[in-house]
């Protein structure tokens, strides 16, 4: 279905463990992206583009993440 509704959002299983979330952000273009970043390897998943401020809050509500856990890096 192209046109549909859209679907609500459930919430996403992904393993968090030994990851930190992360924004990260272009200096130029100003582009944010949201996903997790390993611990270990520093090897960074995104996972959903940030446009406004419903979105982080939509990533935060997805994963299950608190905004003062997430680390913003440029």
């Amino acid at each position: 279905m192209i046109f549909g509704k859209k679907k609500s959002a459930a919430r996403a299983s992904y393993d968090k463990t030994g990851k930190i979330p992360v924004v990260r952000a272009s200096i130029c273009t100003g582009e944010k992206v949201a996903g997790f970043k390993d611990e270990a390897t520093g090897k960074f998943e995104d996972l959903m583009l940030i446009r406004r401020e419903e979105d982080l809050k939509e990533f935060m509500s997805l994963y299950d993440v608190k905004e003062e856990e997430i680390k913003k890096e440029w």
